[in-house]
């Protein structure tokens, strides 16, 4: 082995890696050298020389400003969007539904992160999406896609981990029996890291600390596509019927929310990828999907880095503005008078594929992905890194191929897919459909005060609690409106503190069905709403609410909540600050966040039995009747157990 990787290194002019050694190297130092060198050579497509290859003449674009989005024109791809809610909404939510029956979507995680930029320093997808159940995110989106698969054939989950997260990730999935999914429904493909390059010969770095040893640093999300290819992953849920792929990102508790009907958009519109998208402001740091014609004519659907936006468009501006052009200079990053949005919706990396051409592309091209690198220059003349650097590559620029520093040379899905594939994307309007977690507390109070998204732990929380209430909202439910509060410094949308578990119902139309008269329901501000368990056999068809309710229900329990009135002191977040709980010490998914979670008082129902259960406060409000006298609980019991309607202890 050692003879070969030699010979390749001089043959990639790699010479220099052998000038630390000395005259006697170690044959263990050889041998951990050479490993190194073989396990680099094999988890790269095309191996060691494909990748010193590319990186030669990335870096050569590089340092010639190479722009490949010169002489392209952007227009509004193919695409809709749709008000969450809406008839039309309901239309393809239904449509959407129809092709996830009967395992027919697969779901890919991308979770090689851990949450140190956070201030967390376990992985990302085992932080609480909320302190109110403390559900993680790996949890959350295990339970959506049951409840979505229902009692059909198992909806597939591949989960792409990194050296830095794989052992954490099994652990926590082997802890939680997967959280209730199958054997073998899970699949997990680790992502390894390339090698660094010193300068722009491409020329590979090795550690300074140890000559038997290269620089390594991730290359980048992705990977994933080259992974799900080459691990045969695809091709096994080809086989099993899967219809589509959905890409998902390890801190967006909402993703899933809008996945049928986005689904429902491509069918319609006969997509072969849809980006779902969001609605985007003009100069809001994410990047626009824009479909780009050459001036030779070639066209292809692409994610624009927001960064590129405003140049790209006042380059073009006569050709997208037409006559608006005569009310002074050139347009860029501007809003379409029509909506006060950008035109261009704002690709937030969330992927829908349908899985034919995805997985027959992928077989043409080996998973190769466009890659872009990013030097950064000791000095004007671009030829010394301050440090080295190294390809990268984006999980959204293979389907949508076109970022600053992409090579037009290399393979990529769709790019060369016949010119009757279709490319575009989805926006569901009027919902929360983006809410990642990626910015410390510190951060999240600078970019607060100047008014910016925080991306925060306590913004996702919030988002959390927003997001259920719109689902609420939707299907009739009395709410208070939104308003605006700070908490340690950090901007939210304050609503009721409702989490309901996805098993209630994974779509808007379950949850309408199992809210027969969501005029009757009415949560005050303020209030807590914790619906939790399997809840597929749970109606709500009365409830005031004015402080804190908790329902927990086993499988096998059929529980309808008739007529229920609860007022109490509820919960509250204090900051730590506030509470004198700012030590230091504190845990670091309250730390992360600035502020805890204070239960004063809670109703709690819990049926932890299987049966039929009937909760009926009745117009006396008769637990507290049942609770005061026993004679009278006695007998009420028993009439209640022959109706089937069970009497439950309150905590206090």
């Amino acid at each position: 082995m050692s003879k070969a990787k030699k010979a390749l290194l001089q043959e990639l002019g790699q010479t220099h890696l052998f000038d630390g050694w000395g005259s006697k190297p170690s044959a263990a130092d050889e041998s951990r050298f050479y490993k190194q060198i073989e396990d680099l050579d094999a988890s790269y497509p095309g191996g060691l020389k494909a990748y010193v290859d590319n990186g030669r003449k990335l870096l050569a674009d590089s340092k010639a400003g190479v722009n490949p989005l010169e002489g392209w024109t952007p227009s509004v791809p193919v695409g809709e969007t749709v008000a969450y809610g809406t008839p039309e909404f309901d239309e393809v939510e239904a449509a959407g539904m129809a092709a996830v029956s009967g395992g027919g979507c697969g779901f890919v995680l991308v979770a090689g992160g851990l949450g140190e930029r956070l201030g967390y320093s376990g992985i990302k997808v085992q932080l609480p999406t909320q302190l109110t159940t403390g559900t993680t995110y790996l949890e959350l989106y295990i339970r959506h896609i049951l409840a979505l698969q229902g009692s059909g054939a198992p909806l597939p989950l591949a989960i792409m981990t990194s050296g830095d997260t794989d052992a954490q990730t099994r652990a926590l999935l082997d802890a939680n029996a997967n959280f209730g999914m199958r054997a073998g429904q899970v699949t997990i493909v680790r992502q390894e890291k390339v090698a660094c390059l010193a300068d722009n010969d491409a020329r590979l770095a090795a550690d300074p600390k140890d000559p038997y040893k290269l620089l390594t640093k991730p290359h980048g999300h992705g990977d994933v596509h080259y992974l799900l290819h080459s691990s045969g992953t695809l091709d096994a849920w080809l086989e099993s019927g899967v219809q589509w792929v959905y890409f998902m990102q390890d801190t967006n508790a909402p993703s899933l929310k809008v996945l049928p009907a986005a689904i429902g958009i491509s069918r319609r519109n006969q997509l072969d990828v849809n980006s779902v998208c969001v609605p985007r402001m003009p100069g809001e740091a994410i990047g626009g999907l824009m479909k780009l014609t050459h001036a030779d004519g070639r066209t292809q659907t692409a994610n624009v880095e927001y960064n590129q936006i405003d140049a790209l468009l006042k380059a073009r501006y006569e050709e997208i503005w037409g006559d608006m052009g005569r009310y002074g200079e050139p347009r860029g990053d501007v809003a379409d008078p029509a909506t006060g949005r950008s035109p261009y919706p704002g690709s937030i990396n969330q992927l829908l594929f349908a899985l034919g051409p995805y997985a027959a592309q992928l077989h043409k091209t080996g998973g190769t992905m466009p890659e872009f690198v990013n030097p950064k220059y000791a000095d004007a003349s671009k030829t010394k890194f301050k440090s080295p650097t190294r390809l990268e590559c984006m999980m959204q620029e293979t389907p949508l191929p076109i970022s600053p520093q992409i090579s037009p040379d290399l393979p990529d899905y769709p790019k060369s897919l016949p010119p009757s594939a279709r490319v575009g994307f989805s926006v569901i309007s009027n919902t929360t459909a983006f809410s990642p977690v990626k910015t410390n507390l510190a951060d999240a109070r600078a970019k607060s005060a100047k008014g910016e998204p925080t991306y925060s732990a306590a913004s996702g929380e919030a988002d959390v609690y927003a997001s259920a209430c719109e689902v609420l909202a939707a299907s009739g439910v009395r709410l208070p409106p939104p308003v605006h509060a700070i908490r340690d410094g950090v901007g939210v949308v304050d609503t009721p503190r409702v989490v309901i578990d996805p098993s209630f119902g994974p779509t808007l139309a379950a949850v309408r069905d199992k809210l027969p008269t969501p005029h009757a329901v009415s949560l005050a501000q303020g209030s807590t709403l914790v619906l939790e368990g399997d809840l597929t056999r749970v109606r709500l068809e009365a409830l005031s609410l004015d402080g804190a309710l908790v329902v927990r229900v086993v499988p096998g329990a059929d529980v309808t909540i008739r007529n229920l009135r609860v007022s109490n002191k509820g919960w509250e977040s204090p900051t730590l600050s506030d509470v004198g709980e700012l030590t230091g010490g504190e845990p670091e998914e309250l730390a992360i966040r600035g502020y805890k979670l204070r239960k004063l008082q809670t109703r709690e129902l819990i049926f932890d039995q299987p049966g039929v259960y009937v909760v009926d406060d009745g117009p006396l409000g008769l637990p507290a009747l049942v609770n005061s006298f026993s004679l009278l609980g006695v007998a009420v019991a028993l009439a209640a157990a022959l109706a089937g309607m069970v009497l439950l202890r309150r905590s206090p």
